[in-house]
């Protein structure tokens, strides 16, 4: 009878782990939560790095070196070593993991017209990423959390870039026939989703033990770089298990308040962003962790054109950043179109600041200048806010956006017409 009952608990909780789907204010507690993991194990986390990574390797392998963005002929920083890109391999690994546990990944292929979507979204998020400074998650979400002006210009722009990007897809809806066929759904069998996933766990592991095994291991002195490489990549696995299993994707917090009312993922959103705050300040007020400022040059324009046209490119590809990665690991085909040209424009677009000495996409506070070619450079702290006015913005930010969309919720004031 206890073995019948240790059996049943055991399956219960691997069906609230693996099988369930999340709540979403729960995802935004263990994302803030990771998101600390990560500041104080390596560095602030984000998407954009590592599509960036990997579409210099796209360039690159094609044999072209445009704006001269190798020097020398020099191949990009192998993927397996740039931090970036880690975090990216780590979060798509950890939704492919969370995917396949809970019978969720199946190669989805999407009609032709979302196909050619996905290409022009791929390009416009490259684009609205260089400009803001980061995704949504560089650009908005850890630079909101991490104390830098530079989020909230981000922030404005993705509003009104998803309503800009709403009204075009119910112009679509209403004028765009062609492309509707095509699409297709390639099962796989759960027992071969179960062995995809055990070893993609696997391969979690044993990539991390490899990464720390590169040097000697010192939890205080890291000599050699890489060697915390285990923790970002086993960090940002969680990350995307977690938003994986709720289906946390951000820019549904600015899409759905305007088109069907739901508010939760926006409240959920403000939620994590409240929390990562509070935690960050914590950290670097207290001195707790020798961590650096987190601050790009994009406070003025920058950002907020950055978000729209990020937004913009979210709203056609059906997932933001983060988004993105997490439904690339769960197999759906249209966001593996995104991917590649994303980074390709990402890259593009960087290497094209980098020629014309612009400022923005300095990231660490000793690389800054107080003014940069698409904004300021803004650490919240350094003004007249300290520390406590700073967290107090944020606190008073996020609670409008509740209170806005929360009242949205009972009003539909905020909904767009089709």
């Amino acid at each position: 009878m206890s073995e019948s009952t240790f059996g049943s608990k055991a399956k219960g909780l691997y069906k609230n782990l693996c099988q369930d789907e999340w709540n979403a204010y729960t995802v935004g507690m263990i994302v803030a939560f990771l998101s600390l993991l990560m500041l104080a194990w390596s560095r602030p986390w984000g998407a954009t790095g590592a599509v960036r990574n990997w579409g210099e390797w796209i360039i690159y392998g094609l044999g072209l070196n445009p704006l001269n963005m190798f020097e020398d002929g020099e191949a990009p920083q192998h993927f397996m070593k740039n931090v970036g890109s880690i975090i990216g391999v780590g979060f798509v690994g950890g939704a492919f993991l969370s995917a396949c546990l809970g019978n969720n990944f199946a190669f989805r292929i999407p009609p032709f017209l979302e196909m050619a979507k996905a290409i022009v979204a791929g390009i416009l998020m490259g684009i609205g990423a260089a400009l803001a400074g980061g995704c949504n998650v560089g650009g908005f979400y850890n630079a909101i959390g991490n104390l830098s002006a530079h989020g909230f210009a981000m922030w404005l722009g993705l509003v009104l870039g998803a309503v800009a990007g709403l009204k075009y897809l119910y112009w679509e809806m209403e004028h765009i026939s062609w492309g509707s066929g095509g699409a297709k759904t390639i099962e796989i069998p759960p027992a071969v989703q179960k062995i995809l996933g055990i070893l993609a766990l696997s391969g979690l592991l044993c990539g991390a033990y490899n990464y720390a095994s590169l040097g000697e291991y010192d939890f205080v002195n890291f000599d050699d770089p890489l060697t915390k490489m285990g923790g970002v990549l086993l960090i940002a696995a969680g990350l995307g298990y977690s938003m994986q299993r709720g289906r946390w994707c951000m820019i549904q917090g600015f899409r759905e308040p305007h088109m069907t009312g739901d508010c939760t993922m926006a409240k959920a959103v403000a939620l994590s962003v409240l929390l990562l705050a509070i935690g960050v300040t914590i950290i670097k007020a207290s001195g707790l962790a020798a961590v650096e400022h987190y601050v790009r040059g994009t406070f003025g324009w920058g950002g907020v054109i950055g978000g729209f046209v990020f937004a913009l490119g979210a709203m056609l590809a059906g997932g933001c950043g983060t988004g993105t990665l997490w439904r690339v690991g769960e197999g759906q085909i249209k966001l593996w179109i995104v991917v590649p040209f994303f980074g390709i424009s990402n890259a593009l677009m960087t290497a094209w600041f980098n020629s014309m000495d612009y400022e923005a996409i300095s990231a660490w506070q000793e690389d800054r200048e107080n003014i940069g070619s698409l904004g300021d450079f803004v650490y919240l702290p350094e003004t007249f806010l300290g520390y406590g006015g700073t967290l107090a913005l944020i606190a008073f930010a996020m609670m409008t956006w509740y209170l806005i969309v929360k009242w949205n919720e009972d009003s539909n004031k905020l909904i767009v017409p089709m």
